[in-house]
């Protein structure tokens, strides 16, 4: 695929820290860039205006994980790109991936999702407790519910035919946006495949902010998604799996 085919966008709230290495290395592998500035107050978006061939959307206020996806989705089908790259900010990604991304994502598969626990990597760090523990309960009832085979729900690095987006009807705005999106990939039918990443957490004590700070309450609010979704999608538990 030519770089012309793809996009690769990075959702972004706060990230003066980490923003301006991380474009100048995603540079080396992806032509278009998209950044949503999801509100930042930290000083993000002075440091995007030394780079002139990013293209930013800019939230004027903290709307959420989700929105920011959905605005990059909602672009890159604008846009008529026909692959969209996303991968996260804040160093737990590494850029030098996006082509295996994008040659993962052939006619024949709609999205290629990263994960952290198909196999281990020297570099591997491990994730604060809570985190994996729900990142596990999560994987293992979404699997069990949508007849899927997944064995991370979380990660962010993934990679997406943009006629399967057009399908999707998403509207959760915080960090569950993931979960909405398995169901809605499930009612949809779209081809999944997971290619291993490393698992890399650099910056433990960061937060999800407000509620979602605590475990339980955050376990609580994914599951009260995943009902939501599924209530909505008009999805009963499945038995047969998309997984490729």
């Amino acid at each position: 695929m030519t770089q012309q085919n793809f996009l690769t966008a990075l959702p972004v709230y706060n990230e003066v820290r980490h923003i301006g290495d991380v474009l100048r290395t995603v540079a080396r592998f992806s032509s278009n860039i998209l950044v949503v500035d999801d509100g930042s107050t930290d000083g993000t978006g002075e440091v995007l205006k030394s780079f002139p061939n990013v293209r930013v959307i800019r939230h004027p206020e903290n709307r959420g994980y989700g929105a920011a996806l959905r605005t990059a989705f909602t672009y890159a089908v604008d846009q008529g790109y026909e692959v969209l790259v996303t991968i996260d900010c804040d160093g737990q990604h590494e850029p030098h991936r996006i082509p295996e991304f994008v040659a993962a994502c052939t006619p024949e598969v709609d999205v290629v999702s990263g994960s952290r626990y198909l196999k281990r990597f020297p570099s591997d760090t491990e994730p604060p407790p809570d985190r994996r523990r729900i990142n596990e309960v999560i994987t293992a009832e979404l699997n069990r519910r949508l007849g899927l085979h997944l064995t991370d729900a979380f990660c962010g690095f993934k990679a997406y035919r943009t006629e399967a987006l057009r399908k999707l009807d998403l509207t959760e705005n915080g960090y569950a946006m993931p979960i909405e999106f398995w169901v809605q990939a499930v009612k949809h039918g779209l081809r999944i495949i997971e290619i291993p990443v490393p698992l890399i957490y650099l910056e433990e004590e960061r937060a999800f902010g407000g509620a979602l700070d605590q475990a339980e309450t955050r376990l609580a609010v994914y599951r009260a998604v995943l009902e939501r979704s599924l209530q909505r999608a008009g999805l009963d538990d499945l038995s047969k799996s998309s997984l490729i």
